[in-house]
């Protein structure tokens, strides 16, 4: 959307009324300042992100923290020291059983718990606003039915009266083995062919008590021909690439069926505009790819089932929406791309060491549908108001016992990025940028040097002196 050599344009909207919340269905609950960026560089909308800003298409909006009547904290993940849970880990084997045996789950996992709230986020232009912003992850947790204890207990009896006298196993037959077992043997003998043919000795690692990482357990749930079946593709959205041309209306198509499914849309609501990109850059020191608004495709024999929208920026891989094929709810499809995102910041970081964290828009703890974002460790907490960050462990206990509190405890910890002067960070004169007539922020008349010392003091001094206000 912008350049690395562009300004970040935007006209600000500030937050005096209500809004219906997505999350309790208060009518007029939900409170935020909104701003609609005409332009803006991914280092800015970096440092906003760090503000508790977030994006819907174009639409930028900062929930009114004190106000709103669910508090929305950003959170990320740690990507680089991330280990997958009990949870996450029966949601590749979820996954690697569809694919080896084409059976899908006969439930769903709990439920998806839905983000879909932007729409209700704060004003804007209904024309120009993508439909959602957050993604839609599945709770990861599936609960097996449990048998009633004493029926248990009764089965097992009677299984006990029925095998007694009996001689025991076959000393003739080779001990059973697990299946477990057996498929990393097989695995193993497949490396060691598949290496020794290309002249690779196979050294055993020093220490085979070290823990798997995700990539691994990821490996082992497309071992056979998965990877044949499965295929994840990154196209870039904007500019968009001849990848993304090709295999639009497949995705669109999609995102229909999702918005009409999952949110009730009605046919002609979901747009073209609302699943198009935003910006993109390249850096030296970035990633190869660049910098902007991407979409991970997820190919399942030659179709797309699910499309993960995703802004690469400096510091991170930030998820901002999902959507899916219906017919494949069922796999948790939300917190499998979850998995496959952080593993793909983990490479990105090779890249770009920087690059080490996993954004996943806002928690919701008062929403108990919002809090497996917890889930993804270690994680952090935005403090709404030092802007510093918090390990969620230590928020949960605030955020139990109150729906807004301040994070960070030291009260000495103050905002680094207040703004002292706005006077020096904001320019007196107007100029024309592109198509725009944009003052760079101080304007004549009491209510607008209002409006721009309150924006100034929600973006934080060094976006204040860089991005520019555009008044129609």
């Amino acid at each position: 959307m912008a350049g690395s050599n562009s300004y970040t344009i935007v006209e600000y909207f500030g937050g005096d009324d209500g809004y219906r919340c997505g999350y309790c269905k208060n009518d007029k609950g939900n409170f935020s300042h909104g701003m609609w960026s005409h332009s803006m560089t991914v280092q800015d909308y970096q440092d906003l992100i760090d503000r508790g800003w977030r994006r819907s298409g174009k639409y930028v909006y900062k929930p009114i923290m004190k106000k709103t009547c669910c508090p929305q904290y950003t959170i990320r993940c740690h990507a680089l020291n991330f280990q997958p849970s009990k949870s996450h880990k029966k949601i590749l084997k979820k996954m690697s059983k569809y694919i080896s045996k084409g059976e899908l789950p006969t439930a769903q996992a709990d439920g998806e718990p839905m983000d879909s709230v932007c729409e209700e986020a704060g004003p804007r232009e209904p024309t120009k606003v993508c439909q959602s912003d957050l993604k839609v992850v599945a709770n990861a947790d599936i609960k097996d039915e449990v048998p009633n204890c004493s029926a248990a207990t009764e089965v097992q009896k009677n299984s006990v009266d029925s095998t007694a006298g009996r001689l025991g196993a076959d000393p003739s037959r080779p001990p059973c083995r697990k299946a477990k077992d057996l498929r990393k043997e097989r695995r193993l003998q497949k490396d060691q062919k598949r290496q020794h043919g290309a002249g690779i000795s196979l050294a055993k690692p020093a220490n085979t008590n070290q823990p798997k990482t995700l990539e691994d357990f990821i490996s082992e749930s497309l071992e056979d021909n998965s990877s044949d079946r499965l295929e994840v593709r990154l196209v870039r959205s904007n500019p968009p690439s001849q990848q993304f041309k090709a295999s639009f209306d497949a995705s669109y198509q999609v995102y229909k069926l999702y918005q009409m499914a999952i949110h009730k849309d009605p046919p002609d609501k979901p747009s073209e505009s609302q699943v198009s990109g935003w910006w993109a850059e390249h850096s030296p020191d970035g990633p190869e790819m660049g910098y902007g608004s991407f979409h991970q495709q997820y190919w399942l024999d030659g179709r797309i089932v699910a499309v993960g929208v995703i802004d690469i920026l400096p510091a991170c891989v930030s998820s901002v929406y999902l959507y899916y094929h219906p017919d494949f709810t069922s796999l948790s499809l939300g917190s499998y791309s979850a998995l496959r995102e952080i593993a793909f910041t983990r490479k990105l970081q090779k890249q770009s060491t920087k690059l080490c964290y996993y954004y996943l828009g806002f928690y919701v703890h008062s929403c108990p549908k919002m809090r497996y974002k917890g889930q993804y460790r270690p994680a952090d907490l935005l403090c709404p108001e030092s802007y510093t960050w918090v390990s969620v462990e230590q928020c949960i206990p605030l955020l139990s016992n109150s729906r807004y509190a301040r994070l960070n405890q030291d009260p000495d910890a103050g905002d680094s990025q207040a703004v002292k002067d706005v006077g020096r960070a904001l320019v007196l004169h107007k100029r024309t940028v592109m198509p725009y007539i944009v003052y760079s922020c101080k304007f004549k008349g009491r209510s607008d040097t209002a409006e721009v010392q309150e924006y100034a003091s929600l973006v934080g001094q060094d976006c204040a002196e860089r991005i520019l206000l555009y008044r129609s």
